[in-house]
Order: C-alpha cells, then sequence, then structure tokens
C-alpha cells in the first residue's frame, strides 16, 4: 500500500468532513431548536455554488465572490424561511418533509430557469493553484488545504457565537426548550429566521468554496444532503460538537473507505463496502449510543 497516497486521502477525508460540517451544523441547529426537518436543506449548498459562480462573473474576484455568496446565501434562506416555511413549523414531521420536498423541486427548476441547465466551472484563484509538500514526495493542493482552513476557522467563529455571545446563549436555550424562551420575552419567530438563514449561509458558503472543486450544477445537492444527514444522526441533533465529530468522522471514512476497501475486499465487493461504510458507522453508532454521539446540551 501506498502510505503517500494513504495519507493524501486522508487530508481529502479531512477537507471533506470540514465541508460537511459546514453544512450539517446549520441543519442541526434548525432541527434541535424548531423541530423542523428541512429537506431542502442541500439545495441552499447549491444555490451557493451558483451565487458564487455568478458573482465570480461579475467581480472577476474569488476573495469577492465567496463571503458574497456567503451573506446572499443567508439573505436567501431567510426570505424563504419567513414566505414558505414558517407556516410549516407547527404542522407535523410528515407535512414538514413533503413541504420542503416540494421546495426542492421548486429550487431545482428556479435554478434551472436562472443559470440553465448547463454546468458552472469557477477557476481555482491562481493564488491558491498549485501543490504543496506536507510531507517528502507528497504534493498537496493549496486549494484543498485553504477549504479546510476556511472550514475550521468558520467552526471556531461558530462555536464562539454559540457558546459566548447572549444570541448563543438563546439559540442554546431554545434547543432546549424554545416555549421556555418565547415565554421569557424573547421573539422566537425572528430567533427562528436568524438561525436559518445562518444555517443556510454556511451551507452556501460550503457549496461556494467546492464550487473550484466540483462542478456546479443543478443536481449537486443530492449526494451531499445523504451525508448531511447521515452526519446530524451520528453527532446528536441540535449539537455543534456532535456535527464536527460526525463530520470528521463520515469524511474519513467515505474517503477512505472508498480508496482501502477495494484493495482489500476486491474491484467487486470492495466498492459496495466502501458505499456502505457510512451508513454501517451509522447502524453502530444508534445501536451504541440512539440519541447520537451528543446531545444538544453538549452544544
Amino acid at each position: 500500500m501506498d502510505i503517500l497516497l494513504l495519507f493524501e486521502q486522508t487530508l481529502n477525508g479531512l477537507q471533506l468532513g470540514m465541508m460537511l460540517f459546514l453544512i450539517a451544523a446549520g441543519l442541526t441547529l434548525v432541527l434541535g431548536i424548531m423541530n423542523f426537518i428541512n429537506l431542502a436543506h442541500g439545495s441552499f449548498y447549491m444555490v451557493g455554488a451558483f451565487f458564487a459562480a455568478t458573482l465570480y462573473e461579475l467581480t472577476d474576484s474569488f476573495v469577492l465572490a465567496v463571503p458574497l455568496a456567503f451573506v446572499a446565501s443567508a439573505c436567501f434562506g431567510a426570505a424563504l424561511e419567513f414566505v414558505a416555511l414558517r407556516a410549516l413549523y407547527d404542522r407535523n414531521h410528515l407535512d414538514q418533509v413533503l413541504g420542503t420536498y416540494g421546495l426542492i423541486l421548486f429550487l431545482a427548476q428556479m435554478a434551472r430557469i436562472i443559470w440553465g441547465a448547463e454546468p458552472y466551472d469557477i477557476p481555482v484563484p491562481a493564488f491558491l493553484s498549485g501543490q504543496v509538500e506536507i510531507l517528502p514526495d507528497a504534493p498537496y493542493p493549496v486549494y484543498r488545504l485553504a477549504i479546510t482552513a476556511v472550514a475550521a476557522l468558520v467552526g471556531v467563529a461558530l462555536w464562539y457565537l454559540i457558546s459566548r455571545t447572549r444570541l448563543g446563549m438563546l439559540i442554546r436555550a431554545g434547543a432546549s426548550n424554545r416555549e421556555m424562551v418565547g415565554a421569557l420575552g424573547v421573539d422566537i419567530r425572528l430567533l427562528c429566521t436568524f438561525v436559518f438563514g445562518l444555517g443556510a449561509a454556511l451551507a452556501g458558503l460550503a457549496g461556494a468554496m467546492t464550487g473550484p472543486i466540483l462542478t456546479v450544477n443543478i443536481t449537486m445537492w443530492e449526494s451531499i444532503l445523504i451525508l448531511t444527514f447521515v452526519v446530524i444522526i451520528i453527532g446528536g441533533i441540535g449539537s455543534i460538537r456532535g456535527a464536527l465529530v460526525a463530520a470528521l468522522l463520515v469524511g474519513l471514512v467515505d474517503t477512505l473507505g472508498r480508496f482501502l476497501l477495494p484493495e482489500l475486499f476486491g474491484p467487486t465487493t470492495g466498492p459496495a463496502l466502501s458505499s456502505m461504510s457510512i451508513y454501517i458507522l451509522m447502524a453502530v453508532t444508534l445501536c451504541l449510543r440512539p440519541q447520537g454521539l451528543f446531545s444538544s446540551a453538549h452544544g
């Protein structure tokens, strides 16, 4: 086995894990605070990527396009919550699933009308192109390291917001007892709109950052949404710490599984096992800790 290639795949797994964390963090807060199942969360990942592609064409600057896509995704998510999703908060989970699935179809067609069916390519910025040798004879793309670093910085900022600010205190309290927070005079609807917009912004940022690696298209949300729900189930609903730990686990298991299992079990059984690996991890977690690795009380 090539040790250097294994090291590279491990870094790829960490990068995937940090991207999954950005997407899962917002969704787990929405589930924890609002008890709201939003199947359309992956669409914010897609919309954020399209925002970044459009803004890059307008500004010719990736450094400007990414933060602007973050803000645009936040505004888009907050507006969508206010116009369409707020009415579903008091409905049962089946209604929420059906409503947000319909929203998926709507957003996919909206993206097709606005951006077309042809994929968009976002070039890697010149100052982040090329490779760097982390270990001797082990070059690794600078841009993938930048993605991991940005996601880590955003994760630290999110931790500070949740753990060290009054707004974060309200979010944590809302995750524990939404009705009590409302009874104490907090505008719970405004808090929900903020959390929903924050979740959309984080998903949009993930889409914007992965745009130069993956082709931006109207179906890019499909695979990432499934991984995101796996992360939330493993980490625990409402827990930011759980989302981080689970995202890194899922990223590493998925990436290393696709690399190692075909070598260990052959070209037929190996790929099948690698596709099942994250679901096996989820099943084992649920058997040992049905509530997930962390509860919302752990932050």
